[in-house]
């Protein structure tokens, strides 16, 4: 087994990990590591032996996704069924405030908290900030409402929570709540995961993404640029100001 032990966790910080990997898990696509046991200081997680990343393995990777996007949520911002506790990305918690239209769900969850606390921390101009809020009214505007029902999305997929081993991709570490598939595809995207280009292939074979997708995916960025202002620095804040402006600037092609 591989244990993750830290007394000092936020309360239900372990049990959320455990309740989003079994949500993720039961949607019968891409595998997740399996729970041995949870408790409020630790969790007992299967061990997972690494191996090399390959061609193949991505795009069976994406089209795996595809499956677990598909199996669904109640609502945006929904937490993993049967959870009532608090849900976290890395160790900041996170809302599961549920909303019926996607833009409301992005802007008031996920990006606007986050790029607060950054500014409060210094990681964010304050220009830099009305940039944000600017793209956020922007959002919520419901231009990119695309009538998708809410995907059941990992909602931390940076390269560092996909594990390559010799059976295939293993998720790790989820966020997960119900969200735009966009979203997880945007981190992979971000965070540079290998073969990514294999992954998306074989993610759109098996479920077509919306034309202009990749025009999307500094809007979908916002979220986890935000929450990385929050405690990496200023250099995720220009980045999320720059997300920022390519929304606009992706706004006001799509307008004219």
């Amino acid at each position: 087994m591989f244990t993750k032990l830290d007394p000092s966790a936020p309360d239900g910080f372990f049990e959320a990990e455990a309740a989003g990997l079994a949500w993720l898990a039961e949607a019968g696509g891409a595998r997740c590591v399996k729970v041995e046991r949870v408790g409020p200081d630790r969790i007992d997680l299967e061990e997972l032996t690494s191996a090399r990343p390959s061609r193949e393995a991505a795009r069976r990777f994406g089209e795996l996704l595809a499956v677990t996007h598909r199996a669904g949520a109640p609502a945006f911002g929904s937490p993993p069924a049967g959870w009532e506790g608090p849900s976290f990305i890395g160790r900041r918690e996170m809302s599961v405030r549920e909303h019926e239209q996607w833009s409301d769900f992005y802007v008031l969850e996920r990006v606007m908290p986050y790029a607060e606390q950054a500014v409060g921390r210094g990681n964010l101009t304050a220009e830099g900030y009305r940039t944000v809020a600017r793209a956020c009214d922007l959002i919520r505007s419901g231009i990119f409402d695309d009538g998708e029902p809410p995907a059941r999305v990992h909602g931390d997929l940076w390269s560092g929570n996909v594990m390559w081993t010799q059976t295939g991709v293993v998720l790790i570490d989820p966020a997960a709540h119900g969200g735009h598939r966009e979203t997880d595809l945007a981190m992979l995207v971000l965070f540079g995961a290998p073969f990514v280009d294999d992954i998306l292939a074989g993610y759109d074979k098996a479920a077509p993404l919306a034309p202009g997708w990749a025009g999307r995916v500094p809007m979908h960025q916002l979220f986890p640029l935000a929450v990385h202002a929050v405690g990496h620095g200023p250099s995720y804040g220009i980045e999320l100001e720059r997300a920022a402006s390519a929304v606009l600037r992706f706004g006001a092609g799509s307008a004219s």
